[in-house]
């Protein structure tokens, strides 16, 4: 057995959760049997585990990197902002409501929530060794500190070898690293082990003088300086990740716009997809951005009604409505399947205070939004080829039409009005050949060579892996373990 280690970060999107994947990696080569661990995590990319149960996407890309199945103790808590204001509260995989974010962080001392975490994380820690664990934005936010559930409290619960991960490509690394460590309490400080420098462009000798100012600075010892790195691909937890995907059409490829929405959900599902080379693909929120698109693809929301209002305030409706007359290719996925119905009809407030919103008419089926979430890992049929993917969605979809899929237990899925038009329930529905091949038939007489996305995403850790050790002082790191 070995201490568990915690990565923390002097802010938000400093990388922390990719260094957790890399060093759950790292570990598992070294013949350990490691396992992720965050408490409370706030993200529209989810997943469901084995048993049918909820957690944060990244703890499942985690997981997947130490080889071993997600569980919902790797992520006791998980937010989904269903606005600017409010969240869905999902405890050990299951919602159990709605709170506004001055309900949820300042109403109480979430004593009862931090005694959640804290089990889930026991029962994890009897299972796997080392446990991997991970911060939430960043560790010195003095308002919160009595109330944290996610960050230097549960590394003092654990008894967790602390790093303190700071991002050098945003600048002011000195100040947010130096401020970090100088706001904390005794007891907190003497948790840090480590600072880890990231996203250093360049030759990394140069910063070899600040390493050792960094350490004078704070008393702690910088053990890696890690580059920006272009050519390694593990899925991004944060939509923050998308502002580099808005691209424009490409002649020669067959250009998929997917629609971006105010709450879009499970963007990870169309990562497979852009690894295609016939594929352009990009992130539209203008009707202009759709025009030149041959595939449009509205995504899951955790908001269809009001994202759907917004689809036609911004004109975005019209033009999908244009791109299916014109011959394009139009799919949904959950809450984009549903907003290709009739209707969207929320009588008892579940996403919004809207109880009946008319659909784009695309698909003969309607939809009623309920409390009971479905959260399952799914084997189907498509077209006569055996696929896997996932359900997360809330209400239920009903009407006529062909099914797009049949589950393993004869259950169809979603509606097809034909090959170009079709909707689902199905994330990671694209994560297959049959259907990527099904949807590019129509746009492209090219048929790319046989892809497997899993063996894909295997050496991408390893990748990731090599990467860390090339930079990371992993002796001083396993000894502060043992």
């Amino acid at each position: 057995m070995m201490k568990p280690m915690m990565l923390v970060g002097t802010a938000s999107d400093v990388g922390k959760s990719v260094i957790t994947a890399a060093f759950c990696r790292i570990f598992r080569q070294d013949g350990y049997h490691p396992a992720p661990f965050k408490a409370q995590n706030m993200s529209l990319n989810s997943y469901a585990t084995p048993e049918g149960l909820e957690i944060g996407r990244a703890q499942a890309v985690q997981a997947e990197a130490a080889g071993i199945p997600c569980h919902t103790d790797m992520n006791p808590v998980l937010l989904k902002p269903t606005s600017d204001k409010a969240s869905q509260i999902v405890l050990n995989g299951k919602p159990v409501g709605t709170q506004s974010a001055w309900e949820y962080f300042m109403a109480d001392d979430r004593q009862a929530l931090f005694t959640a975490v804290t089990e889930a994380y026991d029962r994890l820690a009897a299972r796997y060794s080392p446990i991997v664990m991970e911060g939430a934005g960043s560790i010195s936010e003095l308002n919160l500190r009595h109330r944290d559930i996610t960050n230097l409290r549960m590394a003092i619960h654990a008894g967790a070898a602390t790093y303190l991960i700071g991002d050098i490509d945003r600048g002011g690394l000195f100040g947010s690293v130096y401020g970090t460590i100088a706001l904390l309490t005794p007891e907190e400080r003497t948790c840090i082990q480590g600072i880890i420098v990231n996203k250093f462009r360049g030759d990394a000798r140069l910063f070899e003088d600040g390493k050792r100012m960094l350490a004078e600075l704070t008393g702690v010892p910088v053990v890696g300086v890690l580059p920006y790195y272009r050519d390694i691909y593990i899925e991004e937890e944060d939509s923050v990740a998308l502002d580099w995907k808005r691209r424009s059409a490409l002649d020669g490829k067959v250009n998929v716009a997917v629609v971006l929405l105010h709450r879009m959900s499970n963007f990870t599902d169309f990562n497979r997809l852009e690894r295609d080379p016939r594929v352009n693909l990009y992130y539209a929120a203008t009707p202009r951005e759709l025009e030149a698109a041959d595939v449009v693809i509205l995504p899951g929301s955790k908001n269809t009604v009001e994202d759907l209002i917004s689809l036609r305030q911004r004109g975005m409706a019209a033009a999908i409505l244009s791109a299916r007359k014109n011959g394009k290719t139009v799919i949904g996925i959950c809450g984009g399947y549903q907003m290709m119905g009739e209707s969207v009809e929320d009588p008892e407030g579940v996403e919004s205070t809207v109880p009946f919103v008319p659909g784009l008419g695309l698909l003969p089926v309607r939809t009623v939004l309920t409390p009971h979430k479905t959260t399952n890992q799914r084997t189907f049929t498509f077209q006569g080829a055996t696929c896997s993917g996932y359900e997360i969605h809330m209400g239920v979809t009903s009407g006529g039409g062909q099914p797009v899929a049949i589950l393993a237990d004869g259950t169809p899925d979603g509606c097809r009005a034909d090959n170009t038009c079709w909707g689902t329930y199905l994330h990671g529905i694209l994560d297959n050949d049959a259907v990527v091949n099904a949807v590019l038939e129509p746009h492209t007489a090219a048929r790319a060579a046989p892809f497997s996305y899993p063996d894909w995403k295997e050496e991408q850790y390893d990748k990731l892996a090599d990467w860390l050790r090339s930079h990371i002082d992993l002796d001083y790191i396993y000894g502060t373990l043992r």
